[in-house]
């Protein structure tokens, strides 16, 4: 298949927002009602995996790409969009002169977001960097990497077909967004904090769709054990000064961050449904051993180890490639390669630029209207001393549907498959639960909310009535880090 212009990769999108607005899918809905959900409709693929990593946009990693639409170039041939500071002085995209990220900037919060969408101007990322941080680097939030940095990715991104419109499904961090990827919905978070966690949406998450029709998943983890974590914490525990309260801050929300990246953040992510995802937990050597035996289940999910490679600030980014490298290398050289398709995105943008303004976007159903100060007085009091930060913004928060009425910013997005078509930028504008709609078109199900009823999934990157294209997996550039050697 050739590419497809620019041009015709623009009127389809309008025509794609048009048909989703104009005549709504509707949770509940099945591809084809005629079959029992369950029914396999796309047997060629036996395996759906799942790599979404860390904090990084579209431009910052994929901008210089040279395929799909990547950052408008200057005169001289480099990038040069532009954001303003406070004083109004204006930061030029650079490319960054280290693979080492700074540490906490730019930032991915829920306001955050919001000020650097800025009504869809997307003139807000300097400026919220430097409110969220002000003694970090203003400018960190312009900087992009290469090829010359991440040769994998580029080389798998010139390969495979490319979704340059894949968008993180809502403005906001981590956890909301992963949310969508389960279930369709953030069900009214808002920020990655712990309290906000005890809740469950009312159509459940797409495990347990699965789970209910027989269809084989599992969350491949690369997290440390529960001991690990309570070493973590005798380790902080003699920072506490018992006579001052405000002190514990700091070591109990240094606690809560080492739970937070070892957490496993697929089956943790809906903490009341975690006992029974369990049973479906699995360690990074196995998926590996499955993957080389082509043992892998339908569907899985691989979550990287958040404090070393998944990417998050401020991890050297050329680790969570070598990871992202070799995952892919063990499906496409496994004995199930000829049957799989892989995934590989973001949960969001990290607070790092993109060009593109998000669309609007078809919001869940069902989202509570509630915000956070509904928490008692003395648990809000005490989380202001834990979580200062974290709850001076979420107390400016109501969520509510159209909290989720526009998606997130682009993250990068490639499809890896031996049926892929060659040569793809695929026209069609994606969120993670567009995930959620392969899955549920290969297997009929039902859709869990009327976002993923209104997703388009990205099975038009796949050539079915052809013989595979890279039954042969193709040579990819080696990663900037080999696998094991840091």
């Amino acid at each position: 298949m050739a590419s497809t212009s620019t041009w015709e990769r623009i009127e389809r999108r309008k025509l794609h927002q048009r048909e989703r607005w104009t005549h709504p899918a509707r949770p509940g809905d099945r591809p084809d009602p005629s079959r029992p959900a369950g029914t396999d409709m796309l047997p060629q693929i036996k395996h759906i995996v799942v790599l979404m990593m860390e904090n990084h946009s579209f431009d910052n990693y994929l901008g210089t790409l040279g395929r799909g639409e990547g950052f408008p170039l200057g005169d001289d041939g480099t990038p040069d969009a532009e954001n303003p500071d406070s004083a109004g002085t204006m930061i030029r995209s650079y490319h960054a002169s280290s693979t080492v990220q700074a540490d906490g900037v730019p930032c991915q919060s829920w306001s955050a977001s919001h000020k650097q969408w800025a009504g869809g101007k997307m003139n807000g990322f300097v400026t919220s960097t430097e409110q969220a941080a002000p003694e970090g680097d203003k400018t960190a939030a312009m900087a992009y990497w290469t090829d010359q940095d991440l040769p994998f990715y580029h080389g798998l991104a010139r390969t495979f077909p490319l979704a340059d419109h894949w968008f993180s499904s809502c403005l906001g961090p981590t956890f909301p967004n992963r949310r969508f990827l389960l279930a369709g919905t953030a069900n009214g978070l808002m920020d990655d904090l712990p309290f906000n966690l005890l809740d469950r949406p009312q159509a459940g998450t797409i495990m347990d769709m699965l789970t209910r029709h027989g269809i084989s998943w599992v969350d491949y983890r690369t997290a440390s054990s529960d001991q690990s974590r309570f070493r973590h914490y005798l380790r902080y525990r003699h920072r506490r000064n018992k006579h001052h309260l405000a002190s514990l801050g700091r070591p109990l929300r240094k606690t809560s961050d080492v739970f937070k990246r070892d957490l496993q953040f697929t089956s943790a992510i809906y903490p009341l449904g975690m006992a029974s995802y369990m049973a479906h937990v699995r360690s990074i050597e196995r998926f590996f051993a499955d993957a080389d035996s082509g043992n892998l289940p339908s569907f899985c999910i691989v979550d990287p180890d958040f404090r070393v490679f998944s990417e998050e600030n401020p991890q050297d980014v050329r680790k969570g490639e070598s990871f992202v490298a070799e995952v892919i290398s063990r499906v496409m050289h496994g004995s199930g390669w000829a049957d799989t398709l892989l995934i590989w995105t973001y949960d969001e943008n990290g607070g790092y630029y993109d060009h593109v303004a998000p669309p609007a976007a078809v919001p869940p159903d069902d989202v509570p209207g509630r915000g956070r100060v509904a928490h008692p007085s003395l648990l809000r009091s005490l989380l202001k001393v834990l979580f200062p930060g974290y709850v001076r913004h979420a107390e400016q928060l109501v969520a509510g549907p159209d909290a989720y009425d526009i998606y997130g910013f682009r993250v990068p997005a490639v499809i890896v498959s031996p049926y892929a078509r060659p040569d793809c930028v695929l026209p069609d504008v994606f969120d993670h639960t567009s995930v959620l709609k392969l899955i549920e078109e290969k297997w009929n199900l039902p859709a869990l909310t009327r976002r993923d009823a209104a997703a388009t999934s990205p099975l038009g990157a796949l050539d079915l009535t052809a013989p595979p294209a890279f039954l042969t997996p193709p040579r990819l550039p080696a990663p900037a880090l080999a696998w094991g050697t840091w």
